[in-house]
């Protein structure tokens, strides 16, 4: 269930900030009223007070205030959190029976095959018993 409620903060949080950034693009900037002070038209608002404000930046005060809370919420949601060991890719791997150990661990393991047995000998020919004469 936390990872849900986090994944659901995690999405609000994308979608205020998208917003935001909407809205931010989309509002007029203070600074355009600054070229009506020096030379053309009436700037009354340019130093003084702004006035009421209009929708884009009452929703852009929503939107950031529903950012602000969802980030709260991250970080409350984050630190409560139960995480589980990672032991790595070690730690995924299948355990096996332990190798024996030699009898002797000084002993240098041999490399080549085992000996075969030698070849039987040519048979000897058969002893002279008599000579004949």
């Amino acid at each position: 269930m936390s990872s849900l409620l986090f994944n659901i903060i995690v999405i609000i949080q994308v979608i205020s900030a998208l917003i935001i950034i909407g809205l931010v693009l989309l509002q007029h900037g203070k600074g355009a009223d600054m070229g009506a002070a020096f030379g053309s038209g009436a700037s009354g608002s340019l130093f003084g007070a702004t006035g009421s404000s209009n929708f884009m930046s009452k929703s852009t005060a929503i939107a950031a205030a529903v950012f602000f809370a969802s980030t709260l919420g991250l970080v409350y949601a984050s630190s409560n959190r139960t995480t589980t060991v990672d032991a790595g890719v070690m730690g995924r791997t299948a355990i096996t029976a332990p190798v024996k150990a030699p009898a002797n661990p000084n002993a240098i393991p041999s490399t080549t095959a085992p000996a075969t047995p030698a070849a039987p000998a040519a048979a000897a020919p058969a002893p002279v018993t008599s000579i004949p004469k």
